[in-house]
């Protein structure tokens, strides 16, 4: 999966942000120790982050070639592991950072070994390591294994090859040293010369991040599933990045950023978040430390304002999505006219409701936007419920605010509900969204009232739908459909007019039924307490709809309580005068029954449907 376009994702958007706000840095120089690298333009600039579910995010220069150098060595490291293992290795090779710049002829002073395999010294004992007659076959497998990595064929810049070659004397120095304390047993040339080429791999930004997106999923690449190291060492590559991967920085690095991480003089940078992402950078100006100027800033600010540091991990949970329905397959408690019900099931599936669970951290956060921004084209409406939410962190704050703009810019509303005792959220909202925030940030206490406005607002759109001031007459009653004129009069002569006040009990729990109600003005709704206490709406009726009726079936005692919601006024039928009428006017009762029949089996469909949905 690709989200390349900017506007089509919130992380896609913040990438762009940060591209743009360090394209203007002017700081550090290309490398020019190998004349070929002198020749790369200062304004290239890349920035590809890869998720471990295989989401690839690109802004910049992603496709822009340059040589990989230094970031070939955790890979060239991981190859010599599944060769011969971490014990051999650990003989040849040390694991201790330095604190020394990339070229330093680091060694153990009695027995010659390398300090870690990310300095040249180590690096070049490595190569060493890997399995294959000659240099030819072990060239030939590590360009297979970054093939891997990658997702795609690569090969080696001859030119850069040539000029690395041509000036590689402190190199080649390395290597007889390591040959005089039999790190390497063979003449050294052939491996410095594989060394060299393996630091002349083309690659791209893109490149860079799948390969660290894939050091992230275990070795496997996320994109085509291929795996490209065995996962039991992965955990050994990211230990030798964590701790040696910056060189002379890496200290800093692992203060500040926090994640594992690895640089190139050609001005790569990767960093890997494990089991969630892995980030390429590329911009060839270096500081004094020989890393990229702009590589090191954006992983920075990704690392803080995505809360991407190794050490700060919330805790791992199931998916962050419970359920995602549509307004087609849910609705809301509102009861809704039989007209306006069609119009819901056929305009439903432009309301997205997901229901989200568990920690929202970066990681989390990013599954569900990538996965609304996906099919956000049939969205025009989006509900996200926090009930289930345990914690939440600015990470996902900052992404479900790109969210919330992103869709209010597109004529699409975003409605949160439920969020409960994340307070954290309301106040981003409220810092960055500032006057007028809450027109913005449309805050529901429950899903319900959260779908009602959706659906009111799908009814605008058709030109259906009621007032809250309607007046309905016996010809709107639900009830009363299909009845004659003639039989119309009969029930109306039954009828006694009613009033209530807002927020008056119309009905109580418990309550004898002796009536049975037709909603002239106003509405009304059907409470229940529910487990916790709190009062639970179960259903609405406006003007032109029935309540109560169900003591024509019963008998039983009430078993909710019905409130006015606003000023209501109803015609009520009495239970006596419906039992005369089967003695006076039988067609009438049994059309009536009959039209309580048919309701009733639209509201058990309705129930249905959203019982399988929340299967």
């Amino acid at each position: 999966m690709n989200a390349t376009q900017e506007g089509s994702s919130p992380v896609l958007n913040l990438l762009a942000q940060l591209h743009r706000d360090h394209l203007a840095i002017s700081e550090g120089t290309v490398a020019t120790y190998i004349p070929e690298l002198a020749k790369a333009d200062p304004n290239w600039f890349g920035i590809c982050l890869v998720t471990a579910n295989g989401t690839v995010y690109e802004v910049g220069d992603t496709r822009q070639s340059f040589t990989i150098q230094s970031i070939s060595k955790p890979f060239v490291y991981g190859l010599a592991l599944e060769d011969n293992g971490r014990a051999a290795v650990l003989q040849k090779v040390g694991v201790e950072p330095t604190g020394d710049a990339f070229n330093s002829i680091s060694l153990d002073p009695g027995t010659g070994r390398p300090r870690n395999p990310m300095i040249n010294a180590g690096a070049i004992a490595t190569a060493g390591l890997i399995g294959g007659k000659n240099r030819v076959v072990k060239i030939r497998r590590v360009l297979e294994t970054f093939g891997l990595y990658a997702g795609r064929e690569l090969d080696i810049d001859k030119a850069i090859y040539q000029s690395e070659s041509q000036t590689g004397h402190r190199n080649r120095a390395i290597g007889h040293m390591l040959r005089n304390f039999d790190i390497l047993t063979d003449d050294p040339a052939p491996t410095v010369e594989q060394y060299f080429q393996q630091c002349s791999i083309s690659v791209t930004c893109r490149d860079l991040g799948m390969m660290a997106a894939t050091l992230a999923n275990r070795g496997v690449n996320p994109v085509t599933g291929k795996q490209a190291i065995r996962g039991e060492y992965v955990e050994s590559i990211l230990s030798v990045m964590g701790s040696c991967g910056m060189y002379d920085f890496a200290g800093e690095w692992i203060y500040n950023i926090g994640m594992p991480a690895k640089s190139g003089v050609s001005g790569g940078v990767i960093a890997v978040l494990p089991g969630q992402l892995g980030i390429g950078v590329f911009s060839p100006p270096l500081d004094a430390h020989g890393n990229s100027v702009r590589g090191i800033r954006v992983c920075d600010e990704l690392s803080r304002r995505l809360d991407l540091h190794l050490l700060n991990r919330s805790g791992i949970g199931r998916s962050a999505i419970r359920l995602k329905l549509t307004g087609a397959e849910i609705g809301s408690s509102r009861v809704r006219t039989t007209q306006e019900s069609k119009i819901l099931r056929e305009g439903g599936g432009r309301t997205a409701l997901y229901q989200l669970q568990g920690n929202l951290a970066f990681a989390a956060t990013e599954t569900v936007t990538h996965d609304i921004v996906t099919g956000a084209g049939g969205i025009d409406f989006l509900i996200l419920d926090f009930k289930r939410v345990l914690t939440l962190n600015e990470s996902a704050c900052q992404l479900f605010h790109l969210l919330l703009r992103q869709f209010h810019e597109a004529g699409k509303s975003v409605l949160f509900a439920r969020l409960g005792d994340l307070p954290l959220l309301r106040r981003y909202m409220k810092a960055k969204l500032g006057v007028g925030w809450e027109d913005k940030f449309q805050l529901f206490q429950d899903t319900d009232p959260a779908l009602e406005w959706c659906e009111n607002k799908v009814l605008e759109r058709a030109g259906v739908g009621r007032s809250a001031d309607h007046c309905a007459t016996p010809e709107d009653y639900d009830l009363l459909e299909k009845f004659t004129g003639e039989e119309m009069g009969v029930l109306v002569a039954l009828f006694k007019r009613r009033a209530w006040k807002k927020d008056e009990v119309i009905i109580n729990i418990g309550d004898d039924a002796g009536e049975m109600f037709f909603v002239v003005r106003g509405n009304v709704s059907v409470i229940i307490a529910a487990a916790s206490g709190t009062p639970k709406r179960l259903a609405t009726f406006s003007a032109g709809m029935a309540f109560g009726e169900m003591a024509i079936i019963d008998r039983a005692p009430r078993s909710a309580t019905i409130v006015a919601d606003t000023a209501v006024e109803c015609d009520t039928l009495c239970l006596e005068d419906f039992e005369k009428l089967g003695v006076s006017q039988p067609a009438i009762k049994i059309k009536l029954l009959e039209n309580l029949s048919l309701g009733l089996c639209r509201k058990l469909r309705k129930a249905n449907r959203e019982i399988s949905a929340f299967d």
